[in-house]
């Protein structure tokens, strides 16, 4: 089974369009995973024309009513997958998103948040998160592809573009443009 893994969209509010690489790269998978900060449904909308989608609330998506849950459980290939927007402080701290997988029981946690892309294995729980195909922080516009077999997963972290500086796109009060 491939899953594409994708987060931190945050379109119409920081990004027009998720870019045309998406769409071409996830075209073969059987499932989307969303793991935050859609701020439109549309942006759902559009990802289920590819594939069967599930997304989970990042902490932009409360403003924008966007109704998600807060978590997702996902048994696929015998590995239970959990997604979160993982919404904890400092971002990307892996201890406490070790504990969400806990609290969740899963092997794997997919998050957002960072907006940059990260793999990483503590002891038994592997966390996983997409970053931004559209706003990354300091890093390069990314998605995930995941293959899941016989009780085996190979990630992929997917290069989309070259990297972008989004505050030099900000137009500030009193600016008319």
């Amino acid at each position: 089974m491939l899953i594409g893994v994708i987060s931190d969209t945050h379109i119409p509010e920081r990004a027009n369009k998720i870019p045309d690489t998406v769409f071409e790269l996830f075209k073969e998978v059987d499932l989307i995973l969303h793991a935050g900060d859609l701020v439109s449904v549309d942006v759902r909308k559009q990802l289920e024309n590819l594939a069967p989608t599930r997304c989970v609330q990042g902490n932009m998506d409360y403003y924008y009513g966007t109704n998600l849950p807060k978590n997702d459980i996902i048994n696929v290939e015998g590995i239970k997958i959990g997604l979160n927007h993982g919404e904890v402080y400092p971002r990307g701290d892996t201890q406490q998103l070790k504990y969400i997988a806990q609290e969740l029981g899963v092997d794997v946690l997919i998050t957002g948040h960072t907006h940059w892309a990260f793999m990483k294995e503590l002891n038994d729980i592997v966390l996983l998160n997409p970053g931004s195909p559209t706003v990354p922080r300091m890093s390069d516009p990314t998605v995930m592809i995941l293959e899941l077999k016989d009780n085996t997963m190979e990630s992929r972290i997917i290069k989309i573009g070259d990297p972008v500086c989004k505050i030099l796109n900000f137009k500030g009060p009193g600016t008319d443009e």
